[in-house]
């Protein structure tokens, strides 16, 4: 058994009682007893801080009942309810069943994701009487001792009570890059990590009064904003309503002062030019998709911390793959050791035992020795330093019980060891054969100094097999199917990285790149990264660094990684993806945490971006065709001063057979199109000329129809030619957004033709309807003007598809 020194880290469940003459002199915190615990928990001395990862109920209703459009269209329906037929009010209903659904829908999505986060949260190891257990980060109280390693986020404020080489990185809220050290009394900052070693602190601030308490919850936010498709939405929302404000007074002004009809029938028209101007199931169906998204991913043990990042991550075109937990699973096995310079192997076994109990908080490589080579000697540890993947390297210093001293260094061979010495030959060999080796060497001078890696005598080399991931293979073919650049950036040697790559079917693996040679100047790093895929010896800034050249060249880059060495690039990443047996740290920063540490779900969520963007993009064509030509239909009635053409419920009745139901089926349909950029511009070029053509069709044959029919009812049949011709028009818009066909898109198309069929043939809903074809010479000349319509709406879309292309 390895006896330690002050400082280091006992077992904490087991404490050892050393005799008197080896005991510390700084006694180990053995954390509150649990009658100091309750007596906390009755003051409210508790981390309290809500951790949500959703809006909550009241948030949801009021996000979606309370909106800009809900309130106009509130106080249209209230209108036409006191003065039109309950028909007239249809859109009413229908905006209350689109809000339900949107609540709902949110709602399965909150219960998903919140159940998801409670399985991905920290739960930090707590001392109390004198044990350690992990406990939820809502249950430490003031005064609790919680324990730190390598990877571990600190959860509240406190001071340090124990430090074994304690490194903490507080970019994250200082933004300075660099590891700090941490000795006993410093202060800890809730929001940073520890980097490298070990130790204990004791919380001193808990609950809201933490630093990083507000900056938490703000960041565990379900949102819904922040994402181009949204921002693409808010902006044609804000032009449309500038829009439509003054186009609907001259409506107002129109049917009810100049053309002196009649109040009630006025007033219903004027209502009816107004309601179909407003997008308004745009919004809700696109929350509803993302919503829906939340729930397919979770489903396949996917958290997705920030809502965009399914939209971000189908938008992504390089992917940096960090190697170890990622392509390879985070167990390794020792599979030889090679004695070096005649070193006695039984010696360096002992060596290899002693150095792997030095460490309490072992990496993968150091856990793999310690399991294969157990320590059996009476060594005493002096010191020791953890493993940074800075250094890249571990080490400790002896006392083997004889009285000799030796310090020893584990790490990196092409680090420890001069560029000309003959043994690395002999490691690049095994290197090329996808293994890992670490080389053991014998330090001459103390490990405090920084250049203790100079000089090292190489004693034997260590090779570990690392465990390819059975999926890997496949979701590399994947990305490479779509396009999407995969860059392997690992912190082991670029010959192994390259020859793990190989296994794995990844192209370019044959041609690796040392980092530690490339460029620092960021436009010849984005080029070097452009023609290479497999990146070894990247450092911890490097990585972060790589991003933002691949950045600067305008690419959309995903960060995938589980070590803390992972986390700056993660967090500068425009999608960061964790594992979630990966470090805490990891897990904070990141927008998606694969819970189930499968590599394989990536392409699930790719996929399931690509379905949202693709699909909404398709839909907001639908819905903005019918803002422009309400829109146009409202300014020709306007300076033609004649009577508007529709009451609400036509345009109720056309909006849900050609926009509402086909949407929501279309929103929710596969779709692999690769995510392009530009929604809003993508979106308007198809949206204003078919809105226009349609507009101009329909306002021709209520004209037409105007000069055709005379009489009373005269008006009740010229609405019915135009309500014919906007359909068929509409119909075809409809028809053209769903291709390429399937059964199922026919289908749909078809069933909403019928629908219109059945509305035209059943008396009854001829008369809810309001819509009666009277004769054949205008219904006839209503579907010709359609049909010339239709063959124009094809041209248009062909020469705009020609002329911007997406």
């Amino acid at each position: 058994m390895t006896h330690i020194d002050a400082g280091s880290e006992l077992d904490p469940v087991h404490p050892v009682e050393a005799p008197a003459s080896e005991r510390p002199v700084a006694v180990r915190a053995s954390g509150l007893t649990t009658a100091e615990v309750a007596e906390r928990i009755a003051r409210g001395e508790v981390n309290d801080v809500p951790v949500r990862s959703s809006r909550s109920m009241s948030e949801i209703v009021r996000g979606n009942v309370f909106t800009r459009f809900n309130a106009i269209i509130g106080v249209l329906w209230i209108v036409m309810l006191f003065v039109a037929p309950i028909q007239d009010s249809l859109f009413g209903f229908v905006i209350i069943a689109n809000t339900g659904i949107g609540i709902i829908q949110e709602l399965r999505a909150k219960k998903t994701l919140d159940g998801l986060a409670v399985i991905g949260e920290a739960k930090p190891t707590v001392r109390r009487d004198g044990v350690a257990a992990e406990i939820s980060t809502s249950q430490i109280v003031l005064g609790d001792v919680i324990e730190l390693g390598p990877g571990d986020k600190v959860v509240v404020d406190g001071e340090v009570a124990e430090a074994d080489s304690l490194e903490v990185d507080e970019s994250l809220l200082t933004g300075e890059a660099d590891p700090v050290l941490k000795k006993p009394g410093d202060a800890m900052m809730s929001g940073s990590f520890v980097v490298a070693g070990g130790g204990a602190f004791t919380a001193t601030k808990v609950g809201r009064e933490a630093y990083a308490a507000q900056l938490a919850e703000e960041a565990s936010r379900f949102t819904l904003v922040h994402s181009e498709l949204r921002s693409g939405i808010s902006t044609i929302l804000k032009y449309v309503t500038w829009m439509m404000i003054p186009t609907a007074i001259g409506l107002i002004i129109s049917q009810m002062v100049v053309k002196e009809n009649d109040f009630k029938n006025s007033v219903a028209r004027t209502v009816g030019g107004i309601v179909p101007m407003i997008p308004e199931g745009l919004v809700l169906l696109t929350s509803v998709a993302f919503a829906i998204g939340v729930i397919r991913l979770g489903r396949k043990q996917c958290l997705v911390q920030e809502l965009p990042a399914i939209e971000g991550l189908a938008r992504v075109d390089v992917v940096c793959l960090d190697k170890t937990g990622t392509l390879t699973e985070g167990g390794m096995d020792v599979t030889e050791l090679r004695a070096l310079n005649g070193t006695d192997e039984a010696y360096v076994r002992q060596v290899l035992g002693a150095l792997g109990e030095s460490d309490p908080h072992p990496n993968a490589s150091l856990t793999a020795i310690k399991d294969k080579y157990p320590d059996e000697a009476e060594w005493r540890v002096q010191e020791s330093l953890p493993f940074s993947s800075a250094r890249k390297y571990s080490g400790a210093s002896f006392s083997d019980g004889t009285g000799e001293n030796s310090t020893w260094l584990l790490g990196a061979p092409d680090v420890l060891l001069p560029a000309d010495d003959p043994a690395l030959a002999e490691i690049d060999e095994l290197n090329a054969q996808g293994l890992r080796v670490l080389l053991l060497a014998r330090a001459a001078g103390e490990l405090s100094d920084p250049e203790v890696g100079a000089g090292a005598t190489a004693s034997a080399l260590v090779v570990l097999e690392q465990r390819l991931r059975p999926d890997a293979g496949e979701t590399l073919a994947y990305f490479a199917d779509q396009d999407v650049a995969a860059k392997v950036i690992s912190g082991d040697n670029a010959v192994s990285v390259g020859a793990v790559a190989g296994k794995l079917g990844l192209p370019g693996a044959e041609n690796t790149i040392d980092a530690r040679r490339l460029p620092t100047d960021q436009a010849e790093m984005a080029a070097v990264l452009d023609s290479n895929a497999v990146f070894g010896r990247v450092t911890p800034q490097q990585k972060r660094d790589m991003v933002a050249a691949l950045q600067s060249k305008g690419h959309t880059v995903a960060m995938t990684g589980d070590g803390v060495n992972d986390v700056l690039a993660l967090k500068d990443a425009d999608i960061g993806v964790s594992m979630g047996s990966g470090s805490e740290a990891t897990r904070a920063v990141a927008q998606i945490v694969l819970l189930n540490n499968s590599f394989a779900t990536l392409p699930s969520v790719v996929a399931e971006g690509r379905r949202v963007i693709g699909n909404i993009t398709r839909v907001a064509t639908l819905f903005l065709t019918k803002t422009v030509y309400s829109v146009l239909l409202a300014i020709m009635v306007v300076c033609s001063q004649v009577e508007y053409p529709f009451l609400p419920r036509h345009l109720t009745l056309l909006s849900t057979l050609t926009i509402g139901i086909p949407a929501f089926f279309l929103a929710l349909a596969p779709n692999k199109e690769r995510a392009k950029p530009h929604f809003v511009r993508r979106v308007m070029r198809y949206a204003i000329p078919s809105g226009a053509i349609a507009a101009v069709a329909t306002f021709a044959t209520y004209l037409l129809a105007r000069s055709h029919y005379s009489g009373p009812d005269a008006l009740a049949a010229e609405t019915s030619a135009a309500t014919l011709t906007l359909f068929l028009v509409s119909m075809w818009v409809l028809a053209i957004i769903a291709r390429p066909y399937t059964w199922w898109r026919i289908a749909l198309v078809a069933t909403m033709g019928a629908g219109f069929l059945l509305v035209l043939a059943v008396p009854w809903l001829q008369d809810f309807f309001a819509l009666k074809l009277i004769g054949t010479t205008m219904p006839w000349t209503a579907v010709g003007i359609a049909a010339a319509a239709a063959a124009l709406l094809e041209g248009s879309w062909r020469w705009v598809g020609r002329r911007w292309p997406a």
